[in-house]
């Protein structure tokens, strides 16, 4: 038998990992609770599971998961799988559970009360069985739904009276506020808490969603959120305990000096939100580079910083307007995606919901964030599925397969991937059989980013080399195609991340200038060009130009 080659072996290697670390991800046992170790979540054997979620809202006048009158709910369910999430943030409005006459009002009675006739008559065609059950069961019943889908579930508590969240005078907005009694809202707390203990595929809670408006401050929220925790961990010791920020959960700063003093440990995670309108005068004011280079120092100073206390950090929301085709919300997806996936985050993204039986007194409303499209029956944008899709998987963590310290001869570097945001893949080398039997030329395209031969070292000397051979990225003349070469001395073979968002991997060629990576999005070739947007053009986008390597 032929002697496989140092890279041969790489490529087989990478393969059997990523396969590895998907299959276990998608095979989660969520019998089992879930753990914290250092940054990561972990299950009962240490191994990391990595929460790629979406929010299911739950908490809206109805108080019923929306989609119902669309779709069946195990048809949703299954739709959820199918577009590769493993949990879902379902969130709930605290008075479900503290005011006995609203928990137990029928399905039927609360839309009744609101009018929504035409709503109901799609639950009792598509969701019979749900019609009479009194809203409390009919959240329970959801719930066990996505476990018996073998979907994990996060039980995040939204706001306390039904409705849309959220706005800085909606009563809802911190502890004192006129809906928001601190005994109510531990009251509400404990009975969830307790009421799914007995529910495996309920992994975490979260306390409070979006803290806000004027009472805001950190002495308070110490004081109630650490009751909260003490609250949620009393009544249910196996599930995760998720704290949220200030100013619509933004800023987690105020833990850089100040811990969080709680009688339980391998529990704690903190959550954080970001959206293109979490900065509005940034994307407004600067250009697209320029704006996500000061994003993703505001996000690492406000709660990426937390990782590195030792904490996981949960993105429970972020989204984008899939309705708008709008340039800010694709650069503010890509600057986001390329943090997500440079940190490891865990994640869930805004939202399932096509539609909503009511939103602010309007009835049968779309969601334009919404991943799926206004009847639930098909994703409404598969480009930004295809984007996420990367960071749906973990790159790493305890417990996983991994490239450090393979006893492999050389193989002993950390790999890379040299990730997308803009298409959600990653670069890879064609092989030698499809550059002669497609005959091009150019040896660099995107594919997935499971590919084997999407697999990279960054060296020491700044070189981008094939993992486990010595050829190179190298550079070539604006608008041909980026080479590889096993001469990896010259200017043209070295590249840095250059520019405000350091997206943009530079290298020089033989004219003294400078060259950017950059994607043929006709051909997915990966070529070199002049570098783009790195000046202060607010209407430049730098999308194709936008690369950012990964360790695994």
């Amino acid at each position: 038998m032929a002697k496989l080659s140092l890279f041969s072996l790489a490529n087989l290697l990478f393969a059997l990992i990523i396969f590895q670390c998907v299959i276990s991800q998608s095979k989660l046992v969520t019998g089992s609770p879930l753990y914290t170790d250092s940054r990561w979540i972990v299950d009962g054997e240490g191994r990391r599971v990595k929460l790629a979620c979406v929010n299911w809202p739950s908490h809206i006048d109805a108080v019923l998961a929306e989609g119902l009158s669309k779709q069946p709910l195990d048809a949703i369910s299954k739709r959820i799988v199918s577009m590769g999430f493993n949990c879902v943030r379902f969130t709930w409005p605290t008075f479900l559970f503290t005011s006995d006459s609203l928990g137990a009002l029928t399905v039927r009675q609360s839309f009744q009360n609101l009018n929504l006739s035409q709503a109901l008559a799609g639950i009792e065609y598509n969701n019979p069985f749900i019609i009479d059950l009194p809203l409390r069961k009919a959240f329970e019943a959801v719930v066990y739904n996505l476990g018996t889908n073998h979907l994990m579930a996060i039980l995040d508590n939204h706001i306390s009276k039904p409705g849309w969240c959220c706005s800085l005078d909606d009563g809802n907005g911190f502890f004192g506020d006129e809906y928001f009694n601190v005994d109510v809202w531990l009251k509400g707390l404990n009975r969830v808490a307790s009421m799914f203990k007995g529910f495996p595929n309920v992994v975490g809670m979260s306390l409070r969603n979006e803290l806000r408006g004027s009472r805001q401050n950190v002495d308070d929220w110490f004081r109630y959120m650490q009751q909260g925790a003490e609250t949620v961990h009393a009544a249910n010791p196996n599930v995760l305990v998720i704290l949220s920020g200030l100013s619509y959960d933004l800023d987690l700063s105020f833990l850089g000096n100040r811990s969080v003093d709680l009688s339980f440990t391998n529990k704690l995670v903190f959550e954080a939100h970001r959206y293109k309108f979490s900065d509005t005068p940034t994307w407004a004011n600067h250009s697209a580079d320029e704006a996500c280079g000061i994003i993703q120092d505001d996000m690492t100073s406000k709660s990426g910083f937390l990782l590195d206390k030792g904490f996981p950090l949960f993105v429970s929301e972020f989204g984008i307007d899939e309705s708008a085709n709008n340039a800010t919300d694709e650069s503010f997806m890509n600057c986001f995606l390329s943090y997500a996936a440079e940190h490891d985050l865990d994640w869930a993204i805004w939202a399932l919901s096509g539609s909503y039986y009511i939103r602010q007194g309007k009835t049968n409303t779309e969601e334009t964030y919404g991943l799926l499209n206004f009847d639930w029956s098909d994703v409404q944008n598969p480009r930004l599925l295809q984007r996420i899709s990367t960071i749906q998987s973990p790159f790493k963590g305890p417990g996983l397969p991994g490239l450090r310290g393979i006893n492999t001869g050389q193989l002993t570097n950390t790999g890379q991937l040299i990730f997308h945001p803009s298409t959600g893949l990653c670069v890879i080398r064609r092989s030698v059989f499809e550059l002669i039997r497609r005959s091009v030329i150019a040896p660099l395209t995107l594919g997935p980013c499971t590919h084997p031969k999407a697999l990279w070292s960054y060296t020491p000397e700044k070189t981008i080399s094939l993992y486990g051979a010595d050829f190179c990225i190298q550079a070539d003349r604006p608008g041909k195609p980026g080479k590889l070469s096993n001469i990896c001395i010259n200017p043209d073979t070295k590249w840095e991340a250059i520019s405000d968002s350091k997206l943009h991997l530079s290298s020089t060629v033989g004219d003294g200038k400078t060259v950017c990576l950059d994607v043929d999005f006709i051909t997915n070739n990966v070529v070199t060009n002049r570098c783009k947007c790195l000046s202060d053009d607010t209407t430049c986008d730098p999308s194709s130009q936008w690369f950012k390597l990964i360790k695994i």
